[in-house]
């Protein structure tokens, strides 16, 4: 299946995009986040034996390049609590999207299926400053963000490995929904087995409530990621991995005038280049 680039593919990534930012909050603001990422783990771990059940085989190379690609995704998920243990929520997940987008974009460069015009370029540098600027805008770095300022890089490399290596499957073949049941069957036991290892029985006392939460958040980011690899079966790995990034702009407006936070509204001007980076690469799908 292919989509070709329109409308629908600009519709299907900010849907992901609202999605991903869903199950970034859960995750978040779980009571214990390794047991919160075990439970979504888990969720996707289950669902991802569905899809491979239900959707058509994939082939070796095809699982090669899944099973690849479930290793890059399994040092984003170790990398990405390592950085929401030490640094600000607002300053790492915009720091890992946005080194994401930028490297997806440098790469375009010589990848094939993957078309990098002027407007390509012009969009994804928008989204990258104002991205960075979001990240730096508020009190001076401590220790504890400049750890979380490396993991935070270390996740956006890991998101532009992936990206690349799944934009790269689905555009040149790889039917969609199988491929994404094997890519959470091979990713998504390593946190609930190591949450098992780190927490033991504690596990079976973990409140009905956070389970719930959890298993919801896994859900929604196997829907989010889905809706993204559809999308990228139209080849346009670039606009598509930058456009994803309009939640952040969204959760700043949000902050600012519905939460009425300060240094949220330091961050209104940046939004508005990261949400012009993001018109711009719209049009140009």
């Amino acid at each position: 299946m292919h989509l070709d680039p329109g409308p629908l593919v600009v519709l299907l990534v900010l849907v992901a995009a609202v999605l991903h930012a869903t199950w970034n909050a859960l995750a978040h603001a779980a009571e214990d986040r390794l047991v919160g990422f075990a439970l979504i783990s888990t969720s996707t771990l289950v669902l991802g034996a569905v899809l491979v059940l239900v959707g058509e085989p994939v082939g070796w190379h095809y699982f090669g390049l899944a099973a690849l690609s479930a290793a890059l995704h399994i040092a984003y998920l170790l990398l990405l609590m390592a950085s929401y243990e030490v640094a600000d929520l607002s300053r790492a997940y915009p720091l890992s999207r946005g080194t994401g987008v930028a490297l997806v974009a440098i790469a375009s460069i010589v990848l094939p299926r993957s078309p990098l015009d002027a407007e390509v370029v012009i969009g994804t540098t928008l989204v990258v400053v104002g991205l960075v600027a979001i990240t730096f805008v508020g009190p001076p770095l401590t220790r504890s963000d400049r750890i979380g300022i490396a993991t935070a890089l270390g996740t956006g490399t890991a998101i532009a490995g992936y990206t690349i290596v799944d934009g790269l499957s689905v555009s040149g073949g790889a039917p969609v929904v199988a491929y994404a049941g094997w890519l959470m069957l091979l990713q998504s036991w390593v946190v609930p087995l190591y949450a098992v290892a780190k927490r033991g029985r504690a596990l079976l006392a973990v409140p009905r409530r956070q389970v719930a939460q959890g298993l919801t958040g896994g859900a929604v980011s196997l829907v989010a990621y889905g809706l993204v690899l559809l999308a990228q079966t139209s080849g346009q790995l670039a606009a598509i991995a930058a456009l994803r990034e309009l939640s952040i702009a969204v959760g700043v407006l949000l902050g600012a005038f519905v939460l009425h936070e300060a240094l949220a509204r330091k961050r209104l001007l940046p939004a508005l280049v990261l949400t012009a980076g993001a018109v711009v690469l719209a049009l140009s799908i």
